[in-house]
């Protein structure tokens, strides 16, 4: 079993934003089911966020609830959770020291003592604040039993360098570095975020896993997309066309192996951690707004290095059309 914070978590996680999107047609009793099949089915590893949702019915707003009612998975759950933007949220990274306990000390009140935030991560740094100052802040809070791990989010090599060595400065190691992961989004296996991870052991926690969704087998045209797709350049009516093609090769290499897309997709990003020079672990994070679905992501398919191979030949074949964000929203760091 891999380990994050020190405990042992499943090959695969599970990402809570889909959970407190608005609009998603959930009630709270349907995403309290949905996590508790997550965690039944060995995704113990839960990554949220102080932006996912309004503040006022978040991540941490949905946790405390399902702790209230499920007390005696709090020490199943290892928690990551991402926050440093500034308040009121307008996705502006804020990472000082000031806003940085504010963040951590506003989602540990909103757990209401239901659950210890195992790992805590910036959205995106601000690329202003040094790596020391933040990284000192979250020592700090360490120190006064807030939170536990320091984790990193859509960082460069250099950033992952700084914080590392910031991190050994203060006794607080980095746990983990979350990074885009698909095979529509490989940018980290050639940029040197995940050799730096791997040079300092930081897991990789792998969101995205199938590119918001067009890795589903879902989507074939504009009327499959919901409003948070429509918002992404690889869905646009210039570039969807374009990427469902390749999307269909790897739909057809997944039947071969006897398994779904997404499943394929997922455990790609997983099983990156074969390749030399990758960090020895790898833990995509699915998402999930069903417990079927849910279900369906959380199989372990087990890839072999020829499989990864076969695999880099079909993305070979296709350019990937459109960015991975929108203009205007924050870069890397």
């Amino acid at each position: 079993m891999p380990q994050l914070a020190g405990k042992e978590v499943g090959p695969i996680g599970f990402g809570l934003m889909g959970l407190t999107r608005p609009n998603n047609g959930l009630s709270d009793d349907d995403a309290i089911a949905v996590m508790r099949a997550a965690l039944d089915a060995g995704a113990n590893f839960w990554n949220g966020g102080e932006f996912y949702g309004p503040e006022s019915a978040n991540s941490l707003v949905l946790l405390e609830k399902y702790f209230a009612k499920y007390p005696e998975d709090a020490d199943r759950v290892v928690l990551s959770i991402k926050g440093g933007m500034d308040k009121p949220n307008t996705y502006k990274p804020d990472s000082s020291r000031t806003n940085v306990r504010r963040s951590v000390l506003d989602c540990k009140e909103q757990l209401q003592g239901r659950k210890i935030i195992d790992l805590f991560e910036v959205g995106r740094h601000d690329r202003v604040t040094p790596w020391t100052e933040t990284v000192g802040a979250f020592a700090e809070l360490i120190q006064e039993g807030a939170m536990k791990h320091i984790s990193l989010s859509e960082v460069s090599a250099a950033s992952v360098h700084a914080a590392a060595e910031a991190g050994k400065a203060v006794g607080s190691p980095i746990a983990a570095c979350e990074e885009e992961l698909s095979l529509f989004s490989t940018e980290i296996l050639t940029d040197g975020v995940a050799a730096a991870c791997a040079e300092y052991d930081i897991p990789i926690v792998a969101y995205s896993p199938m590119s918001r969704g067009l890795l589903t087998g879902k989507v074939r045209g504009q009327d499959d997309l919901n409003w948070a797709m429509k918002r992404f350049p690889r869905f646009s009516e210039e570039n969807l066309p374009q990427n469902l093609k390749f999307v269909d090769e790897i739909a057809a290499f997944a039947a071969k192996k006897g398994c779904t897309t997404p499943q394929l997709a997922i455990n790609w990003s997983r099983c990156q951690s074969l390749r030399p020079g990758m960090p020895k672990t790898i833990i995509p994070i699915p998402g999930g707004t069903s417990v079927e679905k849910v279900k369906e992501n959380l199989v372990v398919v087990d890839l072999t290095v020829e499989d990864l191979d076969a695999l880099d030949a079909i993305r070979a074949k296709y350019e990937v059309k459109g960015g991975r964000y929108p203009g205007g929203l924050p870069g890397k760091s």
